[in-house]
C-alpha cells in the first residue's frame, strides 16, 4: 500500500496540459510545475482551473482521477476512466444497503467513531486550557458527548441516530472557540457549523480541509473496489458520495485539529479570508496553498492503528478503513470498527 499521491492545484486561473508523459501547470503561459504522470493517483483542482482535452483523455487512460472543486472546496465533478473493482463485493454492498438492521449498525459505527474522536479533541483542549473555568466548560462538553455515545445503542432508526449525531455535533462545535488562542478568538469565532457558504473564517477553513479528506476517503473506497455512492448513515441521493461521507465522519476531527493548529500557530491569519456579499467567507488562494502543504505533511504523521496493532502514516488510514469496511460487507462476523485516535 502506498500513500496516495494527489496534486492539488490552488493557483487562480491555472492551465493544466499534457507535456509528453508529464502534467504541466501554467499561469499566464509560464510553466510553474511539471509532474510525471506515473507519480499521480489524483489531480484536485480548486476554483477556475483550465484543462486541455488531451490531458483529460490521458488521465482517464492512466486511471488518474480528476476532481473539480469550487473555491470553497465544494465538490463539482469527478472524471474517471472505466470503472474497476470487484463486482461481487459491490453486489454484497448493495445487498447490505437494503438490509435495515445492517445499515443501522454500520451507521451507528460511523457516528460512534466521529463522537469518540471529537471527544478526544475536547479532552486535549481541557488538559491544555489556561483557566480552570475553560477547562471545566470543556470537560462538561466531553461528558455530554459521552452521554451521546451511551445513547447510540438505543437508537432504533436512522433518523434517531442522525438526531443524536446532530446534537453531539452542536455540543462539540459550541466549545471549538475555547480551543483557540485568546488573541485569535474574536477573528475566528464560530457560531456552530455553517456551510454552502461558510459564514465565518473558521468554518471556511474547515470546509476546505473537509473537502480534501472527502476526496481521500472517496479514492480509498474506490481503491478497495467499493461504490462510494451507496452508503448507510447519509441518505442516498443522486450525485452524493454517501459512503465516502460515512467513512469521512471518523476523520473530521483530524481536520478540526489541523485547523486549530494552523490558526493557533499563526500560519493562517484573519487577513487570509475574503468576506463576500451575502455573508459568505472564502479562503484566499495563497492561504489555500499553506493549508494544502500542511495537510499533506500531516498525512505523513505516524499513528497507531488499533486493529492492525502497528503504526501507519495517517494518510493511509482511509485506505485501511476502506478495506475493513469491505470485509464487514462480505463477512457476517466482522463488524466494522472505525478508526479511533490514540
Amino acid at each position: 500500500m502506498q500513500l496516495l499521491n494527489t496534486l492539488y492545484v490552488t493557483l487562480p486561473d491555472a492551465w493544466l496540459c499534457l507535456d509528453n508523459d508529464t502534467l504541466r501547470v501554467e499561469v499566464e503561459r509560464e510553466a510553474r510545475l511539471r509532474v510525471p504522470l506515473h507519480h499521480l493517483n489524483a489531480v484536485v483542482c480548486f476554483g477556475h482551473t483550465g484543462l486541455s482535452a488531451p490531458l483529460m483523455h490521458r488521465l482517464a487512460d492512466e486511471g488518474i482521477a480528476l476532481v473539480l472543486l469550487d473555491g470553497n472546496g465544494r465538490f463539482k465533478a469527478r472524471l474517471e476512466g472505466a470503472v474497476s473493482g470487484n463486482v461481487l463485493l459491490r453486489q454484497a454492498q448493495f445487498q447490505r444497503v437494503g438490509d435495515a438492521a445492517f445499515a443501522l449498525d454500520m451507521a451507528r459505527a460511523c457516528v460512534a467513531g466521529k463522537i469518540k474522536n471529537c471527544r478526544q479533541v475536547l479532552q486535549r483542549g481541557a488538559r491544555e486550557a489556561k483557566s480552570e473555568d475553560e477547562a471545566a466548560r470543556l470537560t462538561r462538553l466531553t461528558q455530554d458527548l459521552a452521554a451521546s455515545l451511551r445513547a447510540l445503542p438505543q437508537a432504533t432508526t436512522l433518523d434517531e441516530l442522525r438526531g443524536l449525531e446532530g446534537e453531539a455535533a452542536r455540543q462539540y462545535f459550541s466549545g471549538m472557540t475555547l480551543l483557540l488562542c485568546p488573541d485569535q478568538r474574536e477573528a475566528f469565532a464560530m457560531d456552530g457549523r455553517t456551510r454552502r457558504p461558510p459564514r465565518d473564517r473558521f468554518n471556511a477553513l474547515l470546509s476546505f480541509l473537509y473537502a480534501m479528506w472527502m476526496n481521500d476517503c472517496r479514492s480509498a473506497l474506490e481503491a478497495a473496489g467499493l461504490d462510494p455512492q451507496a452508503g448507510f448513515l447519509h441518505a442516498l441521493r443522486p450525485g452524493r458520495a454517501a459512503l465516502a461521507l460515512d467513512l469521512m465522519e471518523e476523520f473530521r476531527p483530524w481536520a478540526d485539529r489541523l485547523a486549530l493548529t494552523l490558526v493557533n500557530r499563526g500560519q493562517v491569519k484573519a487577513s487570509n479570508f475574503d468576506l463576500r456579499e451575502g455573508g459568505g467567507v472564502a479562503l484566499q488562494a495563497e492561504a489555500r496553498k499553506t493549508v494544502v502543504v500542511a495537510f499533506q505533511e500531516r498525512k505523513k504523521d505516524e499513528v497507531q492503528h488499533p486493529i492492525l496493532a502497528q503504526s501507519i502514516p495517517l494518510g493511509l488510514a482511509p485506505l485501511v478503513q476502506a478495506r475493513l469496511l469491505a470485509r464487514a460487507l462480505r463477512e457476517d462476523d466482522a463488524p466494522y470498527m472505525p478508526y479511533i485516535a490514540r
